[in-house]
C-alpha cells in the first residue's frame, strides 16, 4: 500500500508558496507584501517573528478616497498605494531596505505588484531590485483615447467609464486628478 504525503491546505489550494516564502523569510529582510483583489490593492509591510508574522505597516487602496482618488484595482492605483504605504513606513522612524513579496502573482514587467513597489521607491523607501517601467505607466488613463471613444461611440463611452461618471469625475482628467493626489501623499 503507497501512503502518499498531503500537501499543506494553502499549497493544495495554490494560495501560498511555501519554497518561495521560506526564501524570503530566510534572507532576513523585512517584506513588503502586496495583494491585487477584484475592487481594491493591499499592502503590509511584514516583519518575521518566530512567533509569526508581525505587521509593521498597512495600507489600502481603499484610504485614497480621503484624497478624492476613485479606489480601483488598476495600476494607478496600486503606484499611489504605493506611496501611501512609503509614507506610513516613513512615519515610524529611518527607512530600512525591505524585499517585495508578490507570492504567487507572476512578476510580468509593469504589473501592478511592481507598479506598486515603484510608488513605494519614488516615495523613499528602499525596495530590493530594480523597477523598471514603461514612460507611460503613470498616464492612468490614455487622455487621446478616451477623447476618441467620446467622439465615435458615446454609448461604449459611457458603458465603460460608468463608474467614474456617477461619481461626477470626468474620465479625461484622470491624469491631473492622479498628480493631485500624488502630490498630496507626498
Amino acid at each position: 500500500m503507497n501512503i502518499k504525503a498531503m500537501k499543506f491546505r494553502r499549497r493544495r489550494e495554490a494560495l501560498t508558496d511555501y519554497k518561495k516564502r521560506f526564501r524570503l523569510v530566510k534572507s532576513g529582510i523585512d517584506r513588503i507584501v502586496v495583494r491585487k483583489t477584484n475592487k481594491r490593492i493591499i499592502a503590509h509591510a511584514v516583519r518575521y517573528t518566530e512567533k509569526g508574522d508581525q505587521t509593521i505597516a498597512f495600507a489600502d487602496s481603499n484610504e485614497l478616497r480621503k484624497f478624492s482618488w476613485p479606489s480601483n484595482s488598476n495600476r494607478g492605483t496600486a503606484y499611489l498605494t504605493g506611496m501611501l504605504l512609503a509614507k506610513k513606513l516613513k512615519e515610524q522612524g529611518p527607512s530600512k531596505e525591505y524585499i517585495l513579496d508578490i507570492g504567487i502573482t507572476s512578476p510580468v514587467k509593469n504589473s501592478i505588484p511592481f507598479v506598486f513597489a515603484k510608488g513605494c521607491v519614488d516615495a523613499g523607501v528602499k525596495v530590493r531590485g530594480t523597477f523598471e517601467m514603461d514612460s507611460n505607466i503613470y498616464d492612468y488613463s490614455n487622455t487621446k483615447y478616451v477623447q476618441e471613444l467620446k467622439g465615435k461611440d458615446a454609448e461604449a463611452y459611457k458603458r465603460q467609464f460608468s463608474g467614474l461618471l456617477e461619481k461626477k469625475i470626468e474620465p479625461e482628467q484622470m491624469h491631473k486628478l492622479f498628480t493631485e493626489v500624488k502630490a498630496k501623499i507626498k
